[in-house]
């Protein structure tokens, strides 16, 4: 599984995730939840969200932008 290092709640029913893989870079997802626990339903969205675009995952997560992109 992915390692999941933080994540955003854009509401309550939805999670945008960063992700750093061991090699040290990272992508971002994003997925609907149910809303009753973020921090449990996080770890879903890392493995089967949608990925962002680069430029969206760098103004949600801004301080990632020092690691490489994974394509």
């Amino acid at each position: 599984m992915k390692g999941i290092t933080e994540y955003r709640a854009l509401s309550q029913r939805v999670l945008a995730v960063a992700v750093e893989d061991a090699i040290g870079d990272w992508a971002a997802y994003v997925d609907a939840v149910p809303g009753y626990n973020h921090d449990q339903e996080a770890g879903r969205v890392a493995v089967h969200g949608t990925k962002l675009t680069v430029e969206l995952a760098e103004l949600l997560f801004p301080e990632w932008k020092r690691l490489k992109w994974r394509r």
